[in-house]
């Protein structure tokens, strides 16, 4: 997976006909034409016209996983709690905490956190199917997709269904039920910046 849409690109190995690692892959961004650009640590050589196999950390992927799944139902607590004006202005999955902007005009209160984080927790452990639809633009509108602050969309665009919970336009990878994701916890809420708010958040 190369870093795109607030989600951090995947690591992992190269391995040559022998299962030997002869590279490790440290970052991946999508090129101009959309392929992507493996960043990597040779270890050994590596020659034109061999086959080698790319392998993924699965434990790392997974990890990231569950803090994006995560916040796409942050996202949805906090207009259901604060309000529908409450919407996403930056992102980041990493792989030990989610981070999430979203637009609100005062600080969110330690009342309505415990509120936000218990509704997360409880969409978590209702053990909810999230799936991942393709389709066109608008269908996806159709079946109430979030579409994200001035983003471009192609012809076909990916939206990930959490029951009736969470619909919303992403290109990120998720986990496959929202039980996966364990537990959420809340460990700050600051502004930072005029109508801006940010929270951090851990999973399992």
């Amino acid at each position: 997976y190369a870093e795109m849409g607030g989600q951090v690109a995947d690591h992992g190995v190269i391995l040559n006909d022998n299962g030997e690692v002869i590279a490790n892959v440290i970052d991946v961004q999508k090129a101009p034409n959309g392929q992507a650009l493996h960043t990597v640590d040779v270890l050994a050589s590596l020659s034109v016209g061999t086959k080698y196999m790319l392998e993924v950390d699965h434990k790392r992927r997974f990890a990231v996983e569950k803090n994006h799944t995560a916040t796409h139902l942050l996202h949805a607590a906090l207009h259901n709690i604060i309000g529908k004006h409450a919407t996403q202005a930056g992102s980041l999955n990493e792989e030990e905490f989610l981070r999430f902007d979203f637009t609100h005009f005062e600080a969110v209160t330690a009342e309505e956190l415990r509120r936000i984080e218990e509704e997360v927790n409880q969409q978590i452990w209702n053990a909810i199917k999230v799936q991942t639809i393709e389709s066109d633009v608008e269908t996806a509108k159709s079946m109430g997709a979030m579409a994200l602050f001035g983003e471009k969309y192609g012809k076909l665009v990916r939206v990930v269904v959490i029951g009736d919970y969470s619909v919303e336009l992403c290109g990120g990878t998720h986990v496959s039920n929202t039980s996966e994701i364990g537990l959420f916890k809340i460990v700050k809420e600051e502004g930072i910046g005029s109508g801006t708010r940010r929270i951090l958040a851990v999973t399992s």
